[in-house]
């Protein structure tokens, strides 16, 4: 029996099957879509270019190392408020506790107090100076103060006798860069982080960081980078 002519006709319906399957197949994907790729995930860590990048540290701006701080704004006032370090410490307070007008401040003294879960933190005025004005929408709303700390959150508006000697204890921008650097390195450490390196997002893992790292004590952390005492609410 000659089979080589019906082999023939099979191969060549073979490759036709063939020919027409791959068209038939992208048909199949372009009309049901394609499954997602996985994800790639990023390292946990990256490393930091440049100082400061944590924390703001707006020109203009002069820190004290209890992390408040004071510009000039007025030709005889000063705006005095927390630095952004203060609020991701502690985390967004439960409510802040401002002076009244009229009362005297003295720098590296108590000027304000912030409350939260239970404790109560005094934060270190800045400046000397007479309290002229109390922003009363970012003591109402602490998120206000936390989100946007040297503008719309700011705490007081200060009058002090000499405006130019009223910095002469703090540090200016371009210090107070250097300064939270070796901050953001102290922190890295005691999160168990290589030096240089901070996580992915460039950032803090969560605001009040404070306990992430101190536990059960973490209003003692926060009281050793406020440079004040945490006491309990009367």
């Amino acid at each position: 029996m000659n089979f080589l002519p019906t082999k023939g006709i099979e191969y060549v319906l073979v490759l036709c099957y063939l020919a027409l399957l791959v068209p038939f197949w992208k048909l199949l994907r372009s009309s049901f879509g394609e499954a997602a790729p996985a994800p790639i995930r990023s390292p946990r860590l990256t490393r930091v270019a440049g100082t400061g990048s944590w924390f703001q540290v707006p020109e203009g701006v002069f820190f004290h190392r209890g992390h408040s701080w004071a510009k000039h704004d007025e030709a005889d006032l000063l705006t005095v408020g927390m630095d952004d370090f203060a609020y991701g410490l502690v985390g967004r307070p439960d409510s802040i506790l401002l002076p009244e007008a009229g009362r005297h401040l003295a720098q590296g003294e108590k000027g304000w107090s912030t409350r939260i879960d239970g404790h109560v933190f005094d934060v270190l005025s800045p400046v000397d100076g007479e309290v002229v004005e109390v922003n009363e929408e970012a003591a109402e709303h602490p998120a206000l103060a936390c989100a946007d700390p040297y503008q719309r959150g700011w705490l007081l508006k200060v009058r002090p006798k000499n405006v130019r000697a009223a910095f002469s204890n703090l540090l200016p921008a371009d210090v107070a860069r250097a300064w939270m650097d070796d901050v953001q390195h102290s922190l890295s450490r005691s999160m168990g982080l290589p030096d240089g390196m901070v996580l992915q997002d460039g950032g803090l893992p969560v605001s009040g960081f404070a306990r992430q790292i101190g536990g059960d004590h973490w209003h003692e952390l926060a009281q050793e980078f406020l440079l004040t005492k945490d006491r309990q609410p009367r």
